[in-house]
């Protein structure tokens, strides 16, 4: 799986974990130059709280566009370590 936004790829992987519609990719396959700051935060019930990573490429921003669960909940476990993406960001394989 591949995810790109505004023209660079972010994270590229054939180690993926789908949940619910997203393809969580192993941190180590993200392309760290394209990341930045986000002190946005959710929580999920099942899975824990979320905190968001923005994008920044071509000097565009995008805000909170991919997350990752640093501390899961049990039933989540299976994707600590892992990032996933949203905003526009194009996951395909």
């Amino acid at each position: 799986m591949k995810a790109t936004w505004n023209g660079a790829t972010l994270a590229e992987s054939d180690d993926t974990v789908l949940v619910e519609g997203n393809h969580y990719f192993p941190e180590a396959s993200l392309r760290r130059e394209h990341f930045t700051f986000s002190n946005h935060k959710t929580s999920c019930a099942w899975k824990g709280q979320a905190t968001y990573l923005s994008l920044l490429v071509n000097g565009e921003l995008n805000a909170d566009a991919a997350w990752t669960y640093a501390d899961p909940k049990p039933d989540a476990e299976h994707i600590r370590g892992r990032v996933a993406f949203w905003k526009g960001v194009k996951v395909e394989e």
